[in-house]
């Protein structure tokens, strides 16, 4: 039933692969444990107090609430799915309560110091690695794309103006392109011509060996440029993405806007920034107002 399931995520719902492995990991968490506590054998006969005994196994293993209601949220969609299927009449997980996770703001860089950094850039001449992570941290910056998203970025998808980028649910969306990203585009696409056959790879992006690039490939390269500027706490391509949107809205772009550019499903997602905005104002306020 789980493989049925997951090839649901995978063929229905248009899940990419990092997320049916995720769903994957924490469904068999739970299932592990059923059968490491239970004599269960039936999927109709799992009861709210499994799942309630579960969730404190869970607590109990200092997993954080954040973590617990992402593995909640798995195991509901897939009784949702079993009960699509009649394979079971009601869902056992509905009166389960999640665990209050802390609002947490979103991570994001200082403006003025970002935009310094990113000027700097005398030491890459014509060299195309050097290119090839510019134009990286560049592009994110520009356009808050997700990772993945900057991963499968082919060729063909770089017009004049825009970029198409394929994003959850393999939606598509257009990006603006502004004017500093289309040199570096350019730059970085005029060399990479130059050591790569264009029939070779079709990806925008490729490792030092010519080959698609991937997750942990893209998060190196911006851990290792904003250390090497000097920044400070956490540092990955999604820092960049809150950056990007938070930086719009402090410079007056709508939230309705930011929402497109992001690729949100819904303005709820797009509506944190707001809080971040907010918070940052009165930090300012509480520091240079004279009665303070």
């Amino acid at each position: 039933m789980l493989d049925m399931y997951l090839k649901y995520l995978e063929s229905e719902k248009r899940c990419s692969p990092n997320t049916v492995d995720a769903y994957k990991s924490d469904l068999c968490t739970f299932f592990d444990n059923l059968d490491f506590e239970t004599s269960i054998e039936n999927i109709n006969e799992i009861k709210q107090s499994e799942i309630r005994n579960w969730v404190l196994e869970l607590m109990a293993k200092n997993h954080s609430p954040r973590t617990i209601n992402r593995k909640l949220s798995a195991l509901n969609g897939f009784f949702k799915y079993m009960m699509r299927e009649k394979i079971i009449d009601s869902n056992p997980i509905n009166k389960i309560k999640s665990p209050k996770e802390k609002k947490r703001l979103p991570v994001f860089l200082e403006e003025k110091r970002l935009n310094n950094y990113l000027d700097i850039t005398d030491d890459i001449e014509n060299n195309y690695f050097a290119i090839r992570n510019q134009t990286i941290i560049e592009l994110l910056y520009a356009t808050g794309m997700r990772r993945e998203e900057l991963i499968n970025i082919k060729l063909g998808d770089i017009s004049d103006n825009y970029i198409k980028v394929t994003g959850k649910g393999r939606k598509e969306r257009l990006i603006p392109l502004t004017d500093n990203l289309k040199i570096w585009l350019q730059r970085l696409i005029i060399k990479r011509n130059e050591l790569i056959a264009k029939d070779n790879n079709e990806y925008l992006f490729l490792t030092d060996k010519g080959k698609k690039t991937y997750p942990n490939f893209v998060y190196r390269i911006i851990k290792n440029k904003l250390t090497t500027a000097g920044f400070t706490g956490k540092k990955s391509p999604h820092v960049l993405r809150h950056t990007f949107a938070t930086h719009m809205l402090n410079n007056g772009a709508d939230l309705n806007s930011i929402k497109t550019v992001l690729g949100h499903s819904s303005l709820a997602a797009t509506q944190i920034y707001t809080h971040t905005t907010f918070e940052d104002l009165k930090r300012i306020h509480n520091t240079t107002h004279p009665r303070k």
